[in-house]
């Protein structure tokens, strides 16, 4: 099933989020509430919401916000083409984004793969877009759609293989299939302090970029494929 789908109709991706405020001393005080009701099932013992935050906001889309598309398009046989949508203004990297996956390309046949993406990327997203004030793309809009009409791959769902209970990282697939990849600069949570620290959006888009085209190569892998190259 999955060797039939054409690789030029899948677009992988991922996403970078931080929280929308730095510090939980800068969120308004009815906001510090609706984040202290959002999470207090989650607080470990001794743990307060002001802790929490700093470890979770970022990936919650109603107090994050995204900072990072990137985006793999394999142009032929051997070699994937690389593009980021990254800066301070959310707005303008979902306008950007919505505006290339909605191209004449890409038509109605648009197929879109991430890790672990149902659960967090193609939701993040598409909230984000709504809270922005922005249409969403039909690629991220699902609403009506049954499961098997929603055009979204999931490379970690893949790999469950109807495990539902099974998680496995980006990184332990990448290595489990021998997919080689380079150390890591970063990681996921060292995001949110490149960005407010250190200001250095090209080191996260970098990191993002590593992160779609191992996706790709995973992909390639489930597919029996040799590994891509990535675009000069």
């Amino acid at each position: 099933m999955l060797k039939k789908i054409p690789s030029q109709k899948v677009l992988f991706l991922d996403i970078e989020t931080v929280p929308e405020f730095q510090f939980w001393k800068e969120l308004p005080e009815d906001w510090q509430l609706l984040w202290t009701k959002k999470v207090e099932k989650q607080l470990k013992e001794d743990e307060t919401p002001e802790e929490f935050y700093g470890n979770r906001a970022g990936i919650l889309a109603e107090f994050g916000k995204i900072i990072c598309i990137s985006c793999g398009l394999i142009i032929d046989d051997h070699k994937i083409r690389l593009k980021s949508f990254y800066g301070d203004g959310e707005s303008q990297i979902l306008k950007e984004f919505s505006e290339m996956i909605s191209g004449k390309y890409f038509d109605s046949n648009l197929i879109l793969c991430a890790h672990n993406g149902k659960e967090f990327d193609f939701p993040f997203l598409a909230r984000r877009f709504i809270i922005n004030g922005l249409e969403i793309p039909k690629a991220l809009d699902l609403q009506g759609k049954k499961p098997w009409e929603v055009p979204h791959l999931d490379t970690m769902e893949l790999w469950k293989f109807g495990d539902y209970k099974h998680f496995t990282s980006l990184n332990l697939l990448a290595a489990v299939l021998g997919i080689p990849t380079p150390k890591d600069d970063i990681d996921g949570s060292q995001v949110a302090s490149v960005y407010y620290e250190d200001r250095d959006l090209e080191r996260i888009k970098t990191y993002c970029e590593k992160d779609v085209l191992t996706v790709a190569q995973i992909f390639r892998k489930f597919r029996g494929e040799d590994l891509l190259e990535r675009e000069d």
